[in-house]
């Protein structure tokens, strides 16, 4: 084989690579999307923070909430305290406080 060939290969791996992060990203977008959505809508959001692999968000009303849903999506574990869900989500957490405030 040529040095052309090499570099032919080379972009082509460079491309597919691309694709793929381009499709998760776009999966985790959709998967920010419901969950907020599972909050309640951002209008139910009013504060969050991130602690680690926690993402505690206060709510204007939980019982709205999808528990369930939320879980479905990979939560590991969700703790409610008054109008406070605890989400232990992972490394997610900061990238959907992020989301969630550019929302508002």
């Amino acid at each position: 084989m040529n040095n052309y060939q090499y570099i032919i290969i080379l972009v082509v791996f460079l491309i597919v690579v691309l694709a793929i992060l381009k499709a998760n990203k776009k999966d985790a977008h959709l998967q920010m999307n419901k969950l907020v959505e599972y909050l309640g809508g951002k209008e139910n959001i009013l504060s969050t923070e991130v602690n680690l692999s926690r993402f505690k968000v206060t709510l204007k009303d939980v019982s709205i909430v999808n528990k369930d849903a939320i879980q479905k999506l990979g939560a590991k574990g969700i703790v409610e305290i008054d109008n406070q869900l605890k989400i232990i989500l992972g490394p997610e957490s900061k990238q959907l406080k992020k989301y969630i405030n550019d929302l508002k």
